[in-house]
C-alpha cells in the first residue's frame, strides 16, 4: 500500500509499504477514506524529530470502512463505517473506566514512561504505524473504532478522531461559566473548533488570538472577537487589550491552542533545533533530559486569565526543563488543567452535533482536500502557514 513516511526533519514521503495484516484477535483492518493532517503532525516534521525513525508511518486522524475483523471484535463487521480515534486504548482497565483512555493500563508504553499508545505519534507513544496511508490496522478495536451511518460526507464525522474532541476537552478544561468568557490563544484547527464549541456550550463572549489573516477572518465570521498578534508591540499591549473587554480583570478561561511551536524564545528554539539535527543516538537523550519548549503562548495566557480562572492547555509541549512562573501561578490562583484529548469520553456528547444542521461548521471545516501523493506539499503548505491552509483531508 501507499503510505506517508517520515524520512527526517521537513522529509515527508509517499512510499510503498507492507499492507497492515491482523496480528491479534482485537485487532481490525480499515481502508482509509479520509485522514487529517493535524498539527500535532508538524510537531514531528519539526521539533521532535530526534524520537523519530526514518520510514515511520504518520497520521492519527483516520475514518474509512472495515476490511478485516479479529476474533475478538464482536460488534464490529466487515463494511462497517468508522472513525478511529488517535489514542489506541481498550475499554475496560481502571483508567479507561475512568475516563481516561489516554493513559490506558493495557496500552501504556511503559518503557518511555509514557500513556496510551497513538498511532503514528513516535517510539514516545508505541512508533505504532498511522493513519496517512491506504490501510490500517487498529488495535484494541473492540473498543476504539467509533461507528458512524452512511449518508454524508466524510467531513461531517472525521474530526472525532481528534479535533473535535480535543477542543470539547479543551473547553470542559476550562471550565467557562454560563455567559462567562474565554480567550483562545491560537486559531489553527483546535483553537478554532474550540472556539465554536464554547459558544455552542454557552459563552458570552469568546476571544480568538493569531497572527494569520485567513484564520482570524474565519473565526470572526463566526462571532468570534479577534486580535491580531501583530498589531501589537508586545504580549503585554495584547493582554491589556483584552482585559480592556472584561472590566480589567482578564477572561474566566484561557484556551492555549498553540503549544511549543509559538514565536518567542531565540533560546528554546536553537535547543529544540539543535536536538533536532544531532544524530538520533544523541538527540534523543538530549531532547529527554534537556528539551525545552517555547513558551510565550503559555506566558501569555498565564498574564491574560483574571485571577482565579483556568488555563486549558491542548497544545502540545513536550519540554522536560521547561521554567515556569510558579509565584504568578500561586498568587492568582490559576487552575491549570491538560493532556491528549480522551477521545472516547466525549464522542457521545459531541455525536447529537453533527447533524444536518451542523452547528460546529464541520461540514466546510476543511480548507483543503489532497490525494495522499499530495501529502509533502500539504505539510510544507500547513507548515508556513501557506494558501489559507488550516485544516487538510487526504484521500487515498
Amino acid at each position: 500500500m501507499r503510505a506517508v513516511t517520515w524520512q527526517g526533519k521537513r522529509d515527508v514521503r509517499v512510499e510503498n509499504v507492507p499492507d497492515p495484516t491482523i496480528q491479534e484477535p482485537t485487532d481490525a483492518v480499515i481502508r482509509i477514506t479520509s485522514s487529517g493532517l493535524c498539527g500535532s503532525d508538524l510537531h514531528l516534521y519539526e521539533v521532535l524529530t530526534p524520537f523519530m525513525t526514518p520510514g515511520d508511518i504518520l497520521g492519527h486522524e483516520p475514518m474509512g470502512i472495515v476490511e478485516e475483523v479479529g476474533a475478538g471484535v464482536p460488534d464490529l463487521q466487515v463494511g462497517d463505517r468508522v472513525v478511529v480515534p488517535f489514542q489506541i486504548a481498550c475499554g475496560s482497565c481502571w483508567m479507561c473506566l475512568t475516563g481516561l483512555p489516554t493513559q490506558c493500563e493495557t496500552t501504556q508504553v511503559q518503557g518511555e514512561g509514557m500513556g496510551a499508545a497513538l498511532f503514528g505519534y513516535t517510539r514516545l507513544y508505541g512508533a505504532v504505524p498511522g493513519a496517512q496511508a491506504e490501510y490500517l490496522r487498529v488495535p484494541q478495536a473492540q473498543f476504539g473504532p467509533i461507528k458512524v451511518p452512511e449518508g454524508p460526507s466524510d467531513d461531517r464525522f472525521v474530526y472525532l478522531s481528534d479535533v473535535l474532541p480535543t477542543a470539547w476537552q479543551a473547553v470542559a478544561y476550562a471550565g467557562v461559566p454560563q455567559g462567562g468568557s474565554v480567550a483562545v490563544l491560537g486559531l489553527g484547527p483546535i483553537g478554532d473548533m474550540a472556539c465554536r464549541v464554547a459558544q455552542v456550550q454557552g459563552a458570552g463572549r469568546v476571544f480568538g488570538v493569531d497572527l494569520v489573516p485567513e484564520r482570524l477572518r474565519r473565526a470572526k465570521a463566526r462571532g468570534v472577537e479577534t486580535f491580531d498578534l501583530r498589531s501589537f508591540d508586545d504580549e503585554k499591549e495584547l493582554v491589556e487589550a483584552i482585559r480592556d473587554q472584561t472590566d480589567g480583570r482578564g477572561p474566566d478561561a484561557v484556551i492555549d491552542a498553540v503549544g511549543t511551536e509559538a514565536h518567542g524564545s531565540a533560546a528554546a528554539r536553537m535547543v529544540q533545533n539543535a536536538a533536532a539535527i544531532l544524530p538520533r543516538k544523541i538527540g534523543g537523550p538530549i531532547a529527554e533530559r534537556f528539551s525545552i519548549d517555547r513558551l510565550a503562548a503559555l506566558y501569555t495566557a498565564i498574564d491574560l486569565v483574571r485571577r482565579g480562572g483556568t488555563i486549558s492547555l491542548s497544545g502540545v509541549y513536550g519540554g522536560m526543563a521547561d521554567p515556569m512562573p510558579l509565584l504568578t501561578l500561586f498568587d492568582k490562583q490559576i487552575q491549570l488543567r491538560m493532556g491528549q484529548a480522551n477521545v472516547r469520553r466525549w464522542t457521545d456528547e459531541i455525536i447529537p452535533y453533527l447533524t444536518d444542521e451542523d452547528p460546529l461548521g464541520v461540514d466546510d471545516f476543511a480548507t483543503h482536500r489532497v490525494p495522499l501523493s499530495e501529502a509533502p506539499h500539504a505539510y510544507e503548505m500547513f507548515q508556513r502557514k501557506q494558501d489559507g491552509a488550516v485544516k487538510v483531508l487526504m484521500q487515498p
